[in-house]
């Protein structure tokens, strides 16, 4: 299963815990944020500035997809 910028941070790192590392190098504390459940990877990190797209590439090598 890959991810994907429309599910939510709680579900990425519920179901993909090697995605915790991912989170930390973009310096993301979204693994105890409240927004976390309910908001979008890809709302998140444009809240945070960060580009979807070489996230998305990033957490889904150190998932395996």
């Amino acid at each position: 299963m890959k991810i994907t910028k429309d599910m939510s941070i709680t579900e990425i790192v519920k179901n993909f815990p090697q995605s915790h590392e991912v989170f930390r190098q973009f310096k993301l504390g979204c693994i105890g944020c409240v927004a976390a459940s309910f908001e979008s990877l890809e709302d998140g990190l444009i809240a945070h500035g960060i580009n979807v797209d070489e996230f998305l590439k990033a957490v889904n090598e150190a998932v395996g997809e």
